[in-house]
């Protein structure tokens, strides 16, 4: 079992980034393909982005396209989300997941069996 930790939330201006951090218990960290989602207040949670266990493949929402890039660092057990251009309607809970079957996992929810307890990230306008 592995446990999950983001960090790098907070309060910022639209047009402005920020780098969350997802920090993982335990040696099976690499061999879990990750993911990030989200969550508005009232709306249901969101799949934003996800990278294979090597970190050669991403794929990511088309609402991030172009603004977000995940990363990983197996060495330091630690995933990455590089937030730029942020927006309003970016905000949200993010959580970060890990899918303990697969070394790239797709951008459903129940694929994950790990997840962390979530950073709010706020951007105002």
């Amino acid at each position: 079992q592995v446990q999950l930790v983001e960090s790098g939330g907070g309060l910022v201006q639209a047009g402005g980034s920020l780098r969350l951090s997802c920090a993982a218990s335990g040696r099976a960290f690499r061999w879990y393909g990750m993911g990030w989602f989200r969550q508005a207040p009232g709306k249901e949670r969101e799949f934003v982005s996800a990278i294979s266990t090597s970190g050669g493949s991403t794929h990511y929402a088309d609402s991030v396209k172009g603004r977000f890039t995940i990363s990983r660092d197996n060495a330091k057990n630690t995933l990455y989300l590089q937030m730029n251009s942020l927006k309003p309607e970016d905000t949200a809970v993010y959580y970060c997941a890990a899918d303990r079957d697969k070394y790239y996992s797709g951008s459903d929810s129940y694929e994950y069996d790990y997840w962390g307890q979530g950073t709010q990230v706020t951007v105002s306008s």
